[in-house]
């Protein structure tokens, strides 16, 4: 009787697994697709992307694509210019994130809780209810319009990041900062030197969903830029026409361009990417 229960059971999950494999394969089909026909239309004729009989496998193969959207727009600039403002606002984010994170998680002062409830309160606020105001300060009131700073000021910091690196600080053995305090070490000196070097893991998550959301960004860079010298890429790429025409060969070649900086930053720092997640899932 126990044997034809264990035969049972074994059977349950045998047909378990199988349906739970062909689910998570059905779905690794399904996002896997989109991504494939985007590159091999980037290497080959906009016509036959476009003709009714599309090809799965193409038979040529060309970089014209690559080449006219590399040299017939601004393709460069807006390269440059998103690998520049994902950059500096990954580490004002890193660095402002992490001071208050720090701050919130092991330094005591008078409304310490408030501020970080109040911070979190802000969270609850809807993106486009403070859009319009944001967007007035900085393009009437600053006259900041089509600039660097004006893509980058409201993004040196976010709260989430400050959430994040919160509650991953909290974690960390307090015993380590009462020892440095015993020795005279200043509370930045004890951030630089200890806080930090056993942060990395938190620290890479950090930076790699900031680069990623900020690469990605395009509401607030389309509505603050109006040269096309200072647009980024994701707002290159849904304003470029050649002859009042979309080139969609020429738009996947720039959508790989696009994506390629986030398959070799997520490949290059994986290792921090998931030590990150499995010690906040494990600690926190």
């Amino acid at each position: 009787m126990a044997l034809k229960k264990e035969k049972a059971r074994n059977r349950k999950k045998k047909i378990y697994s199988v349906i739970s494999y062909s689910i998570l394969i059905l779905w690794v089909i399904i996002t896997i697709i989109p991504l494939y026909w985007m590159l091999i239309s980037s290497f080959r004729d906009t016509t036959v992307s476009v003709s009714f009989k599309p090809e799965w496998f193409p038979s040529e193969v060309t970089l014209a694509t690559y080449v006219r959207f590399l040299t017939e727009t601004d393709a460069l600039r807006w390269l440059f210019n998103s690998i520049f403002v994902s950059s500096v606002l990954t580490i004002t984010n890193v660095i402002f994130s992490s001071l208050a994170g720090y701050a919130f998680a092991k330094l005591r002062f008078p409304g310490r809780n408030t501020i970080f409830w109040l911070l979190l309160g802000t969270m609850m606020i809807p993106a486009q209810v403070t859009l319009i105001p944001v967007y007035i300060m900085i393009v009437n009131v600053f006259g900041l319009v089509d600039t660097y700073l004006a893509i980058m000021l409201p993004m040196f910091t976010v709260v989430g990041n400050i959430f994040l690196m919160k509650q991953y600080m909290s974690t960390l053995p307090t015993t380590l900062i009462q020892a440095a305090r015993i020795d005279g070490c200043s509370e930045i000196g004890i951030f630089r030197k200890i806080i930090l070097p056993i942060s990395k893991p938190g620290v890479a998550v950090l930076a790699i969903f900031t680069f990623v959301s900020t690469w990605n960004e395009f509401f607030w860079p389309f509505l603050v830029t109006q040269s096309s010298s200072m647009r980024t890429i994701q707002v290159g790429l849904a304003s470029f026409k050649f002859q009042d025409a979309t080139d969609y060969g020429a738009m996947m070649a720039g959508s790989m361009l696009a994506a390629l900086p986030m398959f070799i930053l997520f490949f290059a720092l994986q290792r921090y990417f998931l030590q990150g997640i499995t010690i906040g899932a494990v600690k926190g």
